[in-house]
C-alpha cells in the first residue's frame, strides 16, 4: 500500500508540473448601442450568459482526464480515496474563460415589451448531488433558500410588460444577496401566444453558516456565530460574545438580525443590541432604496450607542455616547426624453450626545448636539454590465454605466450656533475603447449667518480607470489607475477636522499615522492573469505601487510625500473547499527614508469594488 500511494502522490507532482491549461479567449469589448453578434447566435428560446461558454475547450478537456485519472486511481485504496474526496470538489463553471463585457439587456432586446406569463423558480443547493462526503453533509444541513423568498425580490410579475433593463437590475439585486451565489433568468417564448414569454428563473444558494473572531485592544476577544438564511427565509442572524484574553472574564454578547425584505415590500429591518466590555448598542431601523427608474425611497433608524471613537489628531480613541434619529425620504420620476429619472430627497438627522470629550464652537464640531434638514434634487441614469476578471477573481460581477448630478441644500440647528448649507456633486463613467473610466466630485461647504463665512469646506476629487484585457504571449494583463484629491480649508480643530491615509483612499503598505487637510494620492495596480492552471489552480501575479502627499499646507506639493510599492500571487481553484488565497508583500516610503510598514499579508480574499450611479439620502460633504 505504502509504494502504491507513493505512485499517486508521484502522479499528482507530474501532473502539477506537466498539465498546465490556457485560457484563451477575446479581450474586453467596448458595449456598442447595436445589438451584438451573441443575439443573432443565441437560440430564440433560451438566454445563454457568457459563464457558459467554453474558451478552450481542449484545455479543459484536458483538465477532465487528469482529475478522472487521478480519482479512478485513488478509489482502489480507503486512506488515498479519502484524502481526493478532502481536497477536490466538484467543479463549476468557468467565470474567467474570457474577458468579454456583456450588456444582457441588449441580448434580451428582442423580448421587449411582450407580456410576462409564467414565471418558474429551480432552486440549487450550495453543491451538486452526488459530490463528496463534505458536499453531501453540507447540503444535508443547508435550509435551501425558499421559493417564496426568492418571488419576493422579483420587480416584475405575471401580466407585466418585459423590460430588459428592469430584468438585469433584478439579476443584480438577487446577486447581491448574501444566500445567493449566481442566478440565471431563462426567457422562454410562448408556443401559443407570440405576445407572450414565460421565465425560467434558476438560482445557486450560498453557504451561509459562518463563525468569526476578532482580537481587539486592550487584551479583549470576540467570537460569533452568523447564519445569512435563517431556515431558508432571507434572514440573517449573528451573535457574538466578547472575554478578556487575560483572565478570561466575561465582556457581554452582541446580537443582529437583518430581514432584507420585509413581507416583499422591498424595506430592510434591522435590530442590534448588546454590550461589548464598555461599548453598548441598541439600533433598529427600517429602510427602502431606489430599485427602478420611476420609484420612491424611505428610511427611519435609532439608535443609542456608546463606544470609543478614534480621533485623529491625537491618535487615540475616546468614549462617546451619542443618540441619533435619522429619518429620509425621495422620490424619482423617469423621462424617456432624456433617459434618466428626476429625483428629489429630503433627510432630518437628530444627534445628541451625552458623554463626549471636551467641546467648544470652535472645537470638535463633530460632537456637537445639532439638528439637521437637507433637500437634495439631481438627475441619473444608471445601466449595468456584465463582466468578469476585474476585482472578483472569477465571479460575475455588474458594473454600472451612467451618471448622477446632484445638488444639496440645507439648515443646521447647532449646539453653539446655525449655519446653512450647500453642497454639489457629479460623477460619471462607463466602458469606453481603452477600458472602464469613472470620475466625479463633490463639493460642500456650511456658510456662517452671522458673518457670511464659508466655514468647514471640503471638496473631494475621484478618478479611476482600468484598462481592457489585453494580452502579453500567453497571459492576460489588466491595469487599474486610481486618482484621489482631498482638500479642505477654513476647517476648526478636533475631531474629523483632518484627514489622513485610509483604506479606501491610502497606501496600500504603509502603517504610519499622518494627519492634515489636503491629500491627493495615485493607487497603480497591474494584474496578470497568467494561462498556468497546475491542477486547476488559476495563478494572477500582481504589483501595485501607490504614491501619496498629505498635510496642511495648501499648496499640496509643500506637504509631506509618502509611497509604497509591493507585488503578490493570488491561487484560486474552484475544486477545493478553500479556494482563494492572496499572499502580499509591501514597503513604505517616505521623506526619512524606511518608514513603518506592512510588509507581509496573507488572506483568504480579493478586493471587491462596484460602481454605483442611483441617489442615496442626502449627504454632508466632509472628511472620513
Amino acid at each position: 500500500m505504502y509504494v502504491r500511494f507513493c505512485i499517486i502522490l508521484l502522479l499528482l507532482s507530474a501532473a502539477a508540473s506537466a498539465s498546465f491549461a490556457r485560457v484563451a479567449g477575446p479581450g474586453m469589448r467596448s458595449p456598442k448601442r447595436t445589438v451584438p453578434d451573441t443575439v443573432r447566435t443565441h437560440t430564440p428560446d433560451r438566454f445563454t450568459p457568457d459563464s457558459a461558454r467554453i474558451a478552450n475547450p481542449r484545455a479543459a478537456a484536458r483538465n477532465a482526464r487528469l482529475y478522472d485519472s487521478i480519482r479512478s486511481k485513488t478509489e482502489r485504496r480507503r486512506v488515498p480515496h479519502l484524502l481526493y474526496k478532502m481536497l477536490f470538489v466538484r467543479p463549476v463553471l468557468d467565470t474567467t474563460s474570457n474577458g468579454r463585457v456583456t450588456d444582457e439587456s441588449l441580448l434580451l432586446a428582442p423580448y421587449a415589451g411582450k407580456t410576462i406569463g409564467d414565471i418558474t423558480i429551480e432552486r440549487r443547493q450550495v453543491f451538486d448531488n452526488g459530490g463528496n462526503w463534505l458536499e453531501r453533509t453540507s447540503n444535508k444541513l443547508h435550509y435551501l433558500t425558499r421559493d417564496r423568498v426568492i418571488r419576493r425580490d422579483l420587480l416584475f410579475g405575471p401580466g407585466d410588460r418585459f423590460d430588459p433593463q428592469l430584468v438585469v437590475r433584478n439579476k443584480q439585486l438577487l446577486r447581491s444577496r448574501s444566500y445567493i451565489a449566481d442566478v440565471d433568468i431563462a426567457v422562454l417564448p410562448d408556443s401559443l401566444d407570440t405576445t407572450r414569454v414565460n421565465l425560467l428563473i434558476t438560482t445557486r444558494d450560498s453557504w451561509t453558516i459562518s463563525a468569526d473572531g476578532a482580537l481587539h485592544s486592550e487584551g479583549r476577544t470576540m467570537v460569533g456565530l452568523s447564519d445569512a438564511n435563517i431556515l431558508g427565509t432571507g434572514n440573517s442572524l449573528k451573535f457574538m460574545t466578547n472575554f478578556s484574553r487575560s483572565d478570561f472574564s466575561y465582556g457581554g454578547n452582541m446580537f443582529e438580525y437583518e430581514i432584507p425584505n420585509l413581507l416583499g415590500t422591498f424595506y430592510t429591518a434591522e435590530f442590534a443590541a448588546g454590550r461589548d466590555f464598555y461599548n453598548s448598542t441598541l439600533e433598529l431601523g427600517m429602510r427602502k432604496e431606489f430599485l427602478k427608474r420611476t420609484d420612491y425611497e424611505l428610511g427611519l433608524t435609532y439608535s443609542d450607542n456608546k463606544a470609543k471613537r478614534y480621533m485623529i489628531e491625537t491618535d487615540t480613541s475616546l468614549l462617546v455616547k451619542e443618540r441619533n434619529l435619522d429619518a429620509w425620504g425621495g422620490y424619482s420620476h423617469y423621462l424617456p426624453g432624456i433617459r434618466s429619472s428626476l429625483y428629489l430627497t429630503g433627510r432630518y438627522n437628530y444627534r445628541r450626545f451625552s458623554r463626549r470629550p471636551p467641546v467648544r464652537a470652535d472645537y470638535n464640531p463633530a460632537l456637537h448636539d445639532q439638528d439637521v434638514l437637507l433637500l437634495g434634487t439631481g438627475l441619473y441614469r444608471e445601466r449595468f454590465y456584465t463582466a468578469n476578471m476585474i476585482y472578483g477573481f472569477g465571479a460575475r460581477e455588474y458594473l454600472a454605466s451612467g451618471y448622477k448630478a446632484e445638488a444639496v441644500g440645507g439648515y443646521s440647528w447647532g449646539e453653539f450656533d446655525d449655519a446653512m448649507y450647500l453642497g454639489l456633486s457629479f460623477e460619471a463613467g462607463g466602458f469606453r475603447t481603452m477600458g472602464y473610466i469613472m470620475g466625479g466630485f463633490t463639493l460642500g461647504s456650511y456658510i456662517d449667518l452671522a458673518s457670511g463665512m464659508w466655514r468647514r469646506s471640503a471638496v473631494d476629487i475621484d478618478l479611476r480607470w482600468f484598462s481592457n484585457l489585453f494580452m502579453v504571449r500567453r497571459s492576460r494583463i489588466r491595469q487599474f489607475l486610481a486618482f484621489n484629491y482631498t482638500q479642505g480649508w477654513n476647517r476648526l480643530q478636533g475631531n474629523d477636522e483632518s484627514i489622513r491615509f485610509t483604506h479606501v483612499n491610502g497606501l496600500q503598505a504603509l502603517k504610519e499615522h499622518i494627519t492634515g487637510t489636503n491629500r491627493m494620492i495615485l493607487n497603480t495596480e497591474t494584474v496578470i492573469f497568467t494561462p498556468y492552471q497546475p491542477l486547476g489552480f488559476r495563478i494572477a501575479l500582481f504589483g501595485f505601487a501607490d504614491f501619496g502627499l498629505l498635510g496642511y499646507s495648501p499648496n499640496i506639493f509643500k506637504n509631506e510625500f509618502y509611497t509604497s510599492f509591493g507585488l503578490g500571487v493570488r491561487l484560486r481553484n474552484e475544486r477545493l473547499v478553500f479556494n482563494t488565497i492572496q499572499i502580499r508583500l509591501g514597503l513604505a516610503l517616505g521623506k526619512p527614508g524606511l518608514v513603518e510598514s506592512d510588509f507581509f499579508r496573507i488572506s483568504n480574499s480579493t478586493r471587491l469594488e462596484q460602481y454605483r450611479y442611483r441617489p442615496t439620502r442626502p449627504e454632508i460633504v466632509g472628511f472620513e
